[in-house]
């Protein structure tokens, strides 16, 4: 994950001096994922439901369940995104340093971040920008869960906002590399685009609504999967 860090520094490190520049450090972090999955011996299979319009902003929502999910979401969506993530990611050498400089960090301890978070996603927004968000709020602690309840800060925004949520499932990213100490193997890493679900005309009298909607459209698959 380092390695490819180091070598393309300096360009990280011009296009993610500037905001304006982040379309240019999104094709970069993209190239960059392709080479940790592969390098790592991992062979995404995406399948898409519906190819999402390049001239639309999204909320990207997807289950978290290990590491990789960054990578192979970088891997999955061309539109680009800024990940809404914990800050605790920040402390990882090298790839922290990016981390911190190109997306919105937030700490669940502080009512004044998560305030910070939605004026920052807004932003970001207005400029054209998607946003991705795992709702889970994190990685379960306990692998049997299949899919975590959804926090309500992706839904939120997305309703505030009119865009439609892009609900993407990682199928084998636990089983290829989890937070389980050596575990997981090389070999492929399925991940399915689904269609998007829409927000226009919705309230935030809605949010609960198409939250569950989005939970119940994603565990589907992971359920249907497990049970083959």
């Amino acid at each position: 994950m380092g390695l490819p860090i180091v070598i393309m520094f300096p360009v990280l490190l011009v296009f993610s001096s500037r905001e304006i520049w982040y379309p240019q450090f999104f094709v970069v972090a993209r190239f960059w994922a392709k080479i940790v999955l592969y390098g790592s011996g991992f062979l995404p299979r995406v399948t898409k439901e519906a190819k999402p319009d390049r001239s639309k902003s999204y909320m990207i929502v997807a289950n978290h369940t290990s590491m990789t999910d960054i990578m192979l979401m970088l891997y999955c969506v061309k539109n680009p995104f800024v990940f809404v993530g914990k800050k605790e990611l920040a402390k990882i050498p090298i790839f922290g340093f990016f981390y911190k400089r190109t997306c919105i960090l937030v700490d669940r301890n502080s009512q004044r971040s998560r305030k910070e978070v939605f004026d920052r996603a807004q932003a970001r927004l207005n400029n054209g920008t998607s946003i991705c968000i795992f709702p889970e709020g994190g990685v379960p602690d306990d692998e049997s869960i299949i899919l975590d309840i959804f926090k309500d800060g992706a839904f939120r925004l997305a309703v505030d906002h009119q865009i439609p949520i892009l609900p993407l499932v990682f199928l084998d990213n636990k089983k290829r590399f989890s937070y389980t100490f050596f575990s997981g193997t090389p070999g492929i890493m399925r991940a399915h685009v689904l269609k998007e679900i829409s927000t226009k005309g919705l309230t935030q009298e809605n949010k609960k609504e198409l939250k569950e909607k989005t939970w119940d459209t994603i565990f589907k698959i992971l359920k249907k999967d497990l049970e083959k």
